[in-house]
């Protein structure tokens, strides 16, 4: 059976031209020395008819180039980076490159390892979700090795190309919002910070509101394996807080979903009992009760600006200064922060 056009291999060729595979690979790699006029001609015809494309090995060979972007999350399983994910990949295949995608767990010892085994790989490029603790060695590593692109985190100061959403401006409008809708205490729910700079955002973004708007801020670190912690930080907030309007933002998803099931068992009702909004949007955050209001990320369109800006560094080998592009989030009010007048 004859062997599938998409199969042939630079055996193949070799064979068919009479000639041995390095003479083909030097042909592909545009090395014609020593190759005569007449045995570059043979070796185009045979590729021609056999419809033969080199793979991504040779075409790298021949440009210096892998053609590969090394992509590390800090937690694969929250549903905001499968988007991101996507954006990162979808427009990657756009500009004829591949990924390669790694999970660090928030963990800044499996960030190095797997960055080290990225540049092994010959990556052109890392776009990261940054753990928070591995700066100096970014920097290393941006200056020795390949262009960085932060997506999502920060990094203070600012040492490499970031796409971010408007993390800061977007907290103190849903704090804001909650106080125009007459909640009179709003507790600020989180993991832990580590210097993980979108949670510092956020944060200081929420103490920002509380002071403009002669709040008490309220905040509480909760660890998200620990559902009797959460659930009695939800009651401290609500003892502490007795016969006032509350209302409790989260951080994020993670916290969000550990707040509501800590809410479910201590039979609490959305919003008579507390009100709840915060940031990412999650497929099932608009069906579960009344609806729950939150700050949308545009996490896609992240992934995809965050390949734009790595393509400018690796077509125009540019050592401009750091850019930090910032996208608006969608504030979308549902049922959780609305009270019946």
């Amino acid at each position: 059976m004859e062997k599938s056009k998409t199969n042939i291999t630079i055996a193949d060729v070799a064979k068919r031209a009479g000639v041995s595979k390095t003479t083909i690979s030097r042909y592909l790699n545009g090395k014609f020395e020593f190759m005569s006029a007449e045995s570059q001609q043979r070796i185009k015809g045979i590729i021609e008819e056999l419809n033969f494309r080199p793979n991504n090995l040779a075409r790298s060979l021949k440009s210096s180039k892998s053609h590969l972007i090394g992509v590390l999350i800090a937690d694969i399983s929250n549903p905001f980076s499968s988007i991101l994910v996507k954006g990162i990949t979808d427009y990657c295949k756009q500009c004829g490159y591949n990924v390669v995608v790694a999970n660090t767990d928030n963990d800044s010892e499996k960030e190095r390892e797997y960055i080290l085994s990225m540049i092994d790989q010959r990556v052109e490029g890392l776009i990261i979700n940054v753990s928070g603790d591995n700066n100096e060695f970014l920097r290393d590593i941006a200056e020795n090795h390949v262009p960085i692109v932060l997506a999502d985190r920060p990094i203070f100061p600012t040492m490499f190309d970031t796409v971010k959403t408007n993390d800061y401006q977007a907290t103190i409008d849903a704090i804001t919002y909650l106080a125009e809708e007459g909640f009179t205490k709003i507790g600020y729910f989180t993991e832990p910070i580590n210097n993980i700079g979108t949670r510092m955002i956020r944060q200081q973004a929420y103490k920002e509101a509380c002071q403009i708007l002669q709040l008490e801020p309220q905040e509480f670190v909760i660890d998200s394996k620990d559902e009797s912690g959460i659930q009695n930080q939800v009651q401290q907030f609500l003892t502490h807080n007795h016969g006032q309007t509350n209302a409790i933002f989260t951080a994020n998803g993670v916290t969000m979903i550990s707040v509501l099931g800590a809410m479910h068992r201590l039979g609490l009702t959305i919003p008579q009992d507390v009100a709840i909004c915060g940031f990412d949007n999650w497929p099932w955050m608009e069906l579960i009760g009344p609806g729950i209001t939150v700050v949308s990320q545009p996490f896609y369109d992240v992934g995809v600006e965050c390949v734009k800006r790595m393509m400018f560094r690796l077509e125009e080998n540019s050592k401009s200064s750091p850019e930090v592009i910032e996208l608006e989030s969608q504030f979308i009010i549902r049922g959780s922060t609305k009270l019946k007048k």
